[in-house]
């Protein structure tokens, strides 16, 4: 047994436990069913003794109403003189409890025969048994009234049936030894296998304790309580390999997003401090960086948002909400701004279009992809917003006539920062489709664009229908 399964197995372990336990209902079933076999075996060797004596006190009896003790007598002399393999001990007493015939086998002269006469008996057989003197030889006694009062007794020894039970003793402890190591070392294998998902589960614990949240739980093969057990543990790890791999994107994108920024923050105040140009130069450097304060929050609270909408811990407010009503607002926020630029927005919407979802996440996300349209759509060009339904789901498309995304940005827009050749010359974060890939993924939904170069884009949102 190797060092591993020794410290695995010989110490106040589970493991150690269950072997145990198993092992002990092993040897108490093998005892139990050795007691019962032993029992009914020894039962029915002594009904089997019992009914040889039966048999001779029954064909004794008859001989002796047809002639006496002498014909007794005769058939119990003929038995010891030619020494029946099994011979009988043979004898009638009186009714003053003298011996009137005595037939004993010589390997019997050690017995006391007085016990006999005081042997008490009734109508039916009475059973009783007689010891030696160093009480290793029994022999088991049948005594019966005879008509005239008289006594007859039988009796047989025991030693066939001692020596037959001692076999069938000597026979238990010879398979069921074996069996016992044996049920101790198939217990410490099934145990050993049962309980690898635990200690797998362990490693992995400690592997991210160590900081290794890579770490995953090989599978079982099992669909039972054990195997469920370490895929959910293995959905704990990934889930929260997940937390951590976000929280170290959000401080990757916090530290870049926030260098430009924090740049101009710190130069307007060194301006300030190291140029004395009056207190109207100081009010503008002050104002300065309050705009670059209000970016960098803005920055903040985008990057928390999508980080919580992106590992599941964003809070949002379900509710029914109405499809059709969410879009009429957007579009009438942004329609003056639509005019000004000459780009006309379209709203087409199918009537009774629900869904449950956060109203406030919903109008971000739709709002986004409008002001995205308008910023990259040229003047004279159209938005269209258009909503329907299919199957168990609700679709919400945003088509502009923008000057589109190259095919080689398009599977990059999604990440956070990114901005295409096409939008470095717009102002913004380049957040806005990570928001909005993230909110809509929170909702349990999807989203999809294409686009042509030149022609416009086209985003479509797909979320569940209100159930």
């Amino acid at each position: 047994m190797s060092s591993r399964l020794k410290r695995t197995f010989f110490r106040k372990t589970i493991g150690l436990r269950l072997t145990l336990w198993y092992s002990s209902l092993f040897i108490l079933s093998s005892v139990l069913l050795f007691g019962f076999s032993y029992f009914n075996f020894s039962s029915s060797l002594t009904k089997q003794d019992q009914r040889a004596i039966e048999s001779e006190l029954k064909e004794l009896a008859t001989l002796y109403e047809m002639g006496g003790v002498g014909f007794v007598e005769r058939k119990a002399t003929v038995y010891k003189k030619f020494e029946k393999e099994k011979p009988f001990l043979v004898r009638i007493g009186g009714p003053s409890e003298e011996t009137l015939l005595l037939i004993l086998p010589s390997q019997w002269m050690e017995f006391d025969i007085k016990e006999l006469a005081q042997i008490p008996f009734s109508a039916n057989i009475s059973w009783t048994t007689l010891h030696n003197q160093s009480g290793k030889k029994t022999i088991e006694v049948g005594t019966i009234r005879l008509p005239d009062n008289h006594v007859l007794q039988v009796g047989k020894s025991l030693e066939d049936r001692k020596r037959i039970l001692g076999h069938f003793l000597e026979s238990f402890l010879f398979i069921t030894l074996p069996l016992i190591l044996l049920a101790f070392a198939g217990g410490t294998f099934v145990t050993f296998r049962l309980l690898r998902p635990i200690r797998q589960i362990i490693n992995a614990v400690r592997s991210a304790t160590d900081g290794k949240m890579d770490t995953r739980i090989p599978s079982v093969g099992a669909d039972d309580e054990l195997g469920e057990l370490a895929a959910l543990f293995n959905e704990m790890l990934q889930r929260i390999e997940a937390l951590m791999k976000a929280m170290r994107d959000s401080l990757d994108n916090v530290a870049h997003d926030l260098r430009t920024p924090m740049t101009r923050l710190r130069g307007a105040a060194e301006v300030a401090l190291t140029v004395d140009e009056g207190p109207d130069n100081c009010r503008e450097a002050l104002a300065e960086c309050i705009e670059e304060s209000k970016r960098i929050l803005r920055i903040l609270n985008t990057l928390m948002d999508i980080s919580e909408a992106e590992t599941g811990t964003m809070r949002l407010d379900l509710e029914l909400v109405n499809v059709g009503n969410v879009l009429k607002d957007i579009v009438e926020s942004y329609h003056y701004i639509g005019e000004d630029r000459g780009i006309t927005i379209h709203l087409q919407c199918e009537q009774g279009l629900w869904i449950t979802a956060d109203p406030t996440r919903i109008y971000e996300i739709v709002s986004n992809l409008c002001e995205n349209a308008l910023k990259y759509t040229a003047p004279g060009g159209r938005i269209d917003i258009e909503a329907s339904a299919s199957a168990n789901e609700i679709l919400v498309v945003v088509e502009d006539t923008g000057v589109g995304i190259p095919q080689e940005d398009l599977p990059r827009i999604w990440d956070r920062s990114y901005r295409c050749d096409q939008s470095r010359s717009q102002s913004g974060l380049g957040l806005g489709l990570s928001l909005i890939k993230a909110f809509v993924e929170a909702h349990n939904g999807r989203v999809d664009v294409t686009s042509q170069l030149g022609k416009g884009s086209t985003f479509t949102i797909v979320l569940p229908t209100a159930s």
